[in-house]
């Protein structure tokens, strides 16, 4: 089961240092460093992306939804939040759904319908090792590989997390 990355796209720029910095000159150029980063991270891990962008940010001639070099961007309808449109994909998709926000609101309402969330800061760490990890997988090739040792020592006393919490889990390591 692949996951569905939905990502509060002005919150991930406005939290982002770089972003942030990039969208103080235009708003569109913060999009676009936004998705430019996106295709690179779609490239490194092959998970659906979908980007949701308030509509009264943008500009009249932009197309309610639309693909960017394999990123689907949505924006919402006049007078309508980001927030409605990622919480209704949030609703649809269930389980699959992992929802970048640091919006507390999106959080819970994705947390109760089964999906996973993880915070915009977070995620751009993410993000920042997909592309580290890329550019030096060859390097990584050149290395001596000496492997993993096998060991029979135990160390400590077993610990079970909740299913839920497995769950979170397995589906943000995916990232």
């Amino acid at each position: 089961m692949s996951i569905h990355i939905v990502i509060d796209g002005y919150n991930l720029i406005r939290q982002s240092p770089t972003l942030s910095s990039i969208e103080g000159h235009s708003l569109e150029e913060g999009r676009e460093a936004l998705l430019q980063r996106l295709v690179s991270y779609k490239k490194a891990k092959h998970h659906p992306v979908t980007v949701v962008f308030d509509g009264t940010g943008a500009d009249f001639f932009m197309e309610p939804k639309t693909r960017w070099k394999g990123i689907h961007v949505r924006f919402s309808r006049r007078g309508e939040l980001a927030d409605s449109v990622i919480k209704r994909i949030a609703a649809r998709e269930r389980e699959r759904v992992l929802v970048v926000t640091s919006d507390r609101e999106i959080a819970d309402f994705t947390a109760k319908h089964g999906g996973a969330t993880i915070d915009s800061q977070e995620f751009e760490n993410k993000m920042n090792m997909a592309a580290y990890n890329d550019t030096n997988q060859t390097d990584l090739a050149d290395e001596e590989e000496e492997g993993w040792m096998p060991t029979t020592r135990k160390k400590g006393p077993s610990r079970r997390i909740s299913k839920r919490e497995r769950k979170r889990r397995i589906r943000t390591r995916k990232l």
